[in-house]
């Protein structure tokens, strides 16, 4: 028997919601394994396999395979006036066309930088003279590495030298950068003596410091700090990676147990830094982005840098990133999704819990993720089912990811929307008809 058209058998699918050509993909491949009949279920894996929303029910508030901070439905567009405020459209159901002033200088009228909206904001917040943003913590490094530093010397303790997620080395950015990687003290002890050893006897540059956000060194140990460093001469740049802005988090009202002691930028800063870098999508709770805060002639030659080209984020980051900001500064913590899950009380998430009707509540721990703070837990609470459905539950629509301990199937509901505790509930009675 001859198979159907290609064609043919796309237009039979048609109710799955892919464009055509998709479904011409999705038939060939059903035609290709001798199995038309297929042809819908493989358009179905090919529709899931697109970007599309998940539910995040493992705990890990900041989770990189599921975009880290996830972003609220919020613009950053700020009212002119108060005769204009009410003017203010809602984007999100507005179709009209819109561009934004992302490289136009209003009160000129000419050509003006992407990099004036957030500087003014993120300096703002730390107390930097001037900030830049591109597109993630590895590419502010390697700027900052690149345009201060090439065919010179950078100091670094063995004990920094780390390997962040995807297999990146902190020798290797530097060697890309054209800087010279200059080892001081050893992995489990680094003492400022080291750096000012270094920095006499040869051409450095820089003395970097590098925050080991996903691990920890006990015991035996020690470390350099920011303020000893800033007394040696050569500008001092601190990779906080983790990106805590402020460690009085005067935003929340008061800094939580969990976050241990963590630094914070402007802290950073104040003891002496004349660059520190972060990520913008970890405990900034904003979009993927590198940031740059500091002293503003080594920020400007960062941005006047040949790589500030290929570095240099699109206006959608750069419109998350403000609108972020600007939370911050009106010190509104729960506009920020990941300030708003991680501030909600143990008791709350139990009451939900109790309220799905669904699985076994209890109580369970949370963590920051994404390499941040290492080995803090976060009181949480969620349900348990015996068994392991963590397949059948993202085999959902919309998937919802959980965590397995040891056949335990555990949904902890802190970084679970409470909008979204009604799917959670029909996703687990569904897992469990098919046991």
């Amino acid at each position: 028997m001859r198979p159907p058209s290609v064609n043919d058998l796309a237009l039979r699918i048609a109710d799955v919601g892919l464009p055509h050509p998709l479904l011409v993909i999705a038939a060939r491949a059903a035609i290709a394994a001798g199995d038309p009949d297929s042809a819908a279920d493989e358009a179905h894996r090919l529709r899931r396999s697109l970007l599309g929303p998940a539910v995040n029910a493992t705990g890990v508030l900041l989770h990189t395979n599921l975009g880290r901070a996830p972003l609220g439905h919020q613009h950053s567009r700020v009212p002119l006036g108060n005769q204009h405020s009410q003017a203010l459209l809602d984007l999100e159901h507005d179709s009209a066309v819109r561009f934004s002033n992302l490289e136009f200088d209003l009160a000129s009228g000419r050509r003006g930088s992407r990099t004036t909206h957030a500087s003014l904001l993120l300096a703002t917040l730390t107390g930097a003279e001037a900030a830049l943003v591109v597109n993630n913590c590895a590419a502010a490094v390697t700027l900052v590495l690149a345009a201060l530093a090439r065919d010179r010397g950078v100091a670094v303790s063995r004990g920094e030298l780390v390997e962040i997620g995807g297999g990146f080395r902190v020798p290797e950015v530097m060697e890309q950068s054209g800087a010279r990687l200059v080892e001081v003290g050893t992995t489990n002890r680094t003492r400022a003596a080291d750096y000012l050893a270094a920095a006499e006897r040869d051409d450095v540059a820089l003395l970097l410091k590098v925050h080991p956000s996903n691990y920890r060194i006990t015991g035996f140990t020690e470390e350099a700090d920011v303020a000893d460093l800033a007394k040696i001469g050569p500008p001092v740049v601190s990779d906080l990676g983790s990106g805590l802005l402020d460690e009085r988090c005067d935003w929340l009202g008061q800094r939580p147990d969990w976050l241990a002691d963590e630094p914070g930028a402007r802290q950073t800063l104040a003891a002496g830094a004349a660059l520190v870098t972060f990520s913008g999508d970890k405990l900034m709770g904003g979009p993927q982005a590198g940031i740059i805060c500091g002293r503003a002639d080594l920020i400007a030659a960062c941005a006047a840098h040949p790589l500030m080209r290929a570095f240099r984020p699109g206006s959608l980051v750069l419109d998350a990133l403000q609108s972020v900001a600007l939370a911050y500064l009106r010190r509104d913590a729960d506009a920020i999704p990941f300030w708003r899950m991680a501030r909600v009380p143990v008791e709350e998430l139990a009451q939900r819990a109790e309220a799905l009707g669904v699985g076994r509540p209890s109580r369970t721990t949370a963590l920051a993720g994404a390499g941040s703070l290492p080995g803090q837990e976060i009181p949480s609470a969620g349900i348990e089912l015996d068994g392991d459905y963590a397949a059948a539950l993202r085999a959902f629509d919309p998937p919802v990811i959980a965590r397995v301990n040891e056949q335990t199937t555990v949904i902890d509901l802190r970084t679970v929307d409470p909008a979204d505790d009604a799917v959670v509930a029909a996703a687990v009675r569904q897992a469990l008809s098919q046991q």
